[in-house]
């Protein structure tokens, strides 16, 4: 938090703000106090650099997709350094992170001229890049070098994949990681040719995570130790690091990745181990919408949510945010901003402890689609001792996330949606799981529904609003939607219920209408 400035420096903040020393009795035009001037100079911009409140930027992929975006997004960091102290966390260029994992599973099929095809595209791509944002050869040169060791480490990996034909999470996470590691050091590269001195961090330096390759999971402790001996010094130096989204490190340096769209995580947990100030999550919208635009055109920005409305906004499939981007701030309260880069005069939305009510309880609608219905039935599971725990501990072994539970009273039908790509594993372990009780028709069927979709209605004055649930299912009744299941949880921000696929857009439109979201 920023102080006091002591009384000294009442010199040079009134010679820096006027512009007019006639306007200081102490320091006139007749005054001869240069060397007096100077330290107040250098010691003032010294206890400003200390005392400057901390950013945390995150640049998405479309907010670096090619070399005018980065300029575009450098161009923030550097006018934000004039006035905060400012840490950059990168998300690889636009598309790569696709590119590297298709040629992965290329390679693992035996192809060994796909990575070197990826390799040469990779390097066009990013030279060219390079090229149109530095305009010093020496500097150009040196980031070049750096690209060139990246891409030959990216092409033995692609090597080692097709020769054994074995493509482990390991070294998928490596492979992962390849398309941040390439754009860092081309964003600072571009602040540095804008006068902003900066440095290129590997987040493997910072961010310590546990062995578990495709979805790590933070060590707070160590990552606040090793974050804050890396990086406050480059900060107290006035230089803006420029950090490496989405990947980690185990504390014996193995090389691991936060999941897709981890870069939103990376910031925050960087941002809570520097105790920073504000986060800005730079994206391609104007914020926290109150629905998807694509499905809802009636769609507005919402000026401030609460974590836990845009945590749940987030889980069930709202794409502004990683799902576990604001669990590192909720002990510190720091706030989050989503803002959107090619429109950063727009405010945005800003994600607080409390968020702010805009009245009638509801304050956003999301969906989530490509996951599939599985459910576990019949009358005979009611006396079945532990149903229940076999069926989601089954599940649990598989790594696979329950996105909703629903179970009748009467215990004849427990079911629950999990993602389509884990779907099948899920089905078949069930199935192996409750053979026994299938063969002597215990229980009746395990079953699942590939074509249904999640709706969410959120709000975190819900609670507070009597009628709430009355009216969703009333205005989904007049439009004809059909509901195959509820749940609402005890906190009472959200109603989520399930629908057919093909049924989502009718569903969200009528639930926005219906609580008038659409308003200013």
């Amino acid at each position: 938090m920023r102080t006091t400035a002591p009384s000294d420096f009442r010199y040079t903040l009134v010679v820096r703000n006027l512009h007019n020393r006639q306007s200081l009795p102490h320091i006139s035009q007749k005054s001869n106090r240069p060397a007096l001037l100077a330290q107040y100079y250098f010691s003032y911009d010294s206890w400003l650099q200390m005392n400057a409140k901390l950013q945390v930027m995150k640049f998405g992929g479309t907010s670096v997709g090619d070399a005018a975006c980065i300029r575009r997004s450098a161009q923030i960091v550097a006018n934000a350094s004039r006035e905060y102290r400012v840490a950059v966390v990168v998300s690889a260029i636009s598309g790569v992170t696709n590119c590297l994992i298709d040629t992965a599973h290329q390679a693992r099929r035996g192809d060994r001229e796909a990575g070197k095809t990826l390799a040469g595209a990779l390097r066009q791509q990013h030279f060219d890049a390079l090229t149109a944002l530095v305009a010093d050869g020496t500097a150009r040169r040196r980031v070049e070098c750096r690209v060139e060791e990246i891409l030959a480490e990216g092409s033995r990996l692609y090597e080692g994949t097709a020769l054994l034909r074995e493509l482990t999470p390991r070294t998928l996470d490596a492979i992962c990681s390849l398309g941040e590691r390439l754009c860092a050091p081309i964003f600072s590269a571009a602040l540095a040719g804008m006068g902003v001195s900066s440095v290129s961090v590997e987040a493997t330096d910072l961010i310590v995570t546990d062995s578990f390759h495709g979805g790590a999971e933070p060590q707070a402790a160590a990552t606040r130790e090793r974050s804050q001996a890396r990086v406050n010094p480059l900060l107290q130096a006035g230089q803006v690091p420029v950090v490496t989204g989405f990947i980690g490190a185990t504390v014996d340096g193995v090389l691991t990745t936060l999941g897709r769209g981890g870069s939103d995580y990376s910031a925050t947990i960087l941002g809570a181990a520097l105790d920073a100030d504000e986060i800005i999550i730079w994206t391609d919208v104007e914020g926290v919408l109150t629905a998807d635009p694509r499905l809802v055109s009636e769609a507005r920005t919402i000026p401030e949510i609460s974590y836990r409305e845009a945590a749940e906004l987030a889980y069930f499939g709202a794409k502004v945010l990683h799902p576990k981007t604001l669990r590192p701030v909720l002990p510190a309260g720091i706030p989050v901003w989503i803002r959107n880069s090619f429109a950063a005069d727009k405010p945005g939305t800003k994600i607080t402890q409390q968020g702010r009510s805009i009245g009638g309880g509801v304050k956003a609608l999301t969906a989530i689609r490509d996951v599939a219905l599985i459910s576990v039935g019949g009358p005979g599971i009611v006396g079945v001792p532990d149903v229940v725990g076999r069926t989601f501990s089954t599940t649990a072994q598989l790594r696979a996330e329950v996105l909703l539970i629903s179970q009748s009273s009467s215990q004849n039908d427990i079911c629950f949606i999990v993602n389509k790509a884990h779907s099948q594993a899920t089905l078949d372990a069930l199935r192996l799981e409750f053979a026994q009780d299938l063969a002597h028709q215990v229980v009746d069927h395990i079953t699942m529904d590939p074509n249904i979709a999640i709706v969410a209605v959120v709000g975190e004055n819900m609670r507070g609003t009597p009628g709430v649930a009355g009216r969703t299912f009333h205005c989904l009744g007049r439009v004809g939607v059909n509901i195959i299941a509820i749940a609402q949880g005890s906190s009472e921000t959200n109603i989520s219920f399930v629908v057919s696929d093909e049924a989502v857009r009718s569903a969200l439109l009528a639930t926005h209408r219906e609580f008038g979201l659409g308003k200013s």
